[in-house]
């Protein structure tokens, strides 16, 4: 059950609901004083939702969700991912094999024994880049599919470089790491495990 601040604002009568992990997290990660994260949740934003246009009783939702990418292999889970851990660093928070998780009830092939169900890289401060190998049965991924990319905001131009460099090796360059003409430095490409990637550092953030 996530925690419910009500608040009397202009008569009114607003309910704020405040994820608890958001109200905690944010003095401790940008430095700001507690004082004024409580002022935030406990009088601007009441007062700010407290408008004609908005009905007596509403609920404001503070989203503070992480969208992490998860990707499928074709049984080069594995391989994948302690590629991508040279190029980031760090250590696997966790990694589930598909025997793990055999039983009756869950047969597993003795082909597909080794294989990954859940393997998660943290990347990063909050990020968690995850994946898993599809079984046989359920038939390949297609490695060149080109719906999604996953996208990494660099905090440095040499972090850009450093990443692009390290994940596009053995890969394809769509796009050379560069000047942007929309003022950023900006780069994609498609790695070799069919992976698409995109890079970019933004000098005026």
């Amino acid at each position: 059950m996530l925690p419910e601040k009500t608040a009397q604002t202009h008569n009114k009568r607003v309910d704020v609901i405040v994820i608890h992990n958001f109200r905690r997290f944010i003095p401790t990660y940008i430095g700001i004083n507690p004082g004024a994260i409580n002022l935030f949740f406990d009088a601007i934003i009441p007062y700010l939702f407290s408008r004609e246009s908005l009905p007596l009783g509403s609920k404001i939702i503070i989203i503070m969700a992480l969208i992490n990418p998860h990707i499928n292999f074709n049984g080069n889970a594995e391989e994948a991912f302690i590629f991508y851990k040279s190029v980031f660093g760090g250590e696997f928070a966790k990694v589930v094999r598909f025997k793990e998780l055999a039983s009756p009830g869950f047969p597993v092939e003795e082909k597909e024994e080794n294989k990954i169900m859940h393997i998660a890289l943290p990347i990063g401060k909050t990020n968690m880049l995850m994946a898993n190998d599809v079984p046989e049965s359920m038939g390949k991924t297609n490695e060149n599919e080109n719906r999604s990319k996953i996208v990494i905001i660099a905090e440095t131009k040499e972090e850009a470089d450093k990443l692009f460099i390290g994940l596009s090796v053995g890969g394809q360059i769509e796009a050379p790491i560069g000047n942007s003409p929309w003022g950023s430095y900006f780069g994609c490409f498609r790695d070799k495990y069919g992976i698409e990637w995109m890079v970019e550092f933004d000098p005026k953030k």
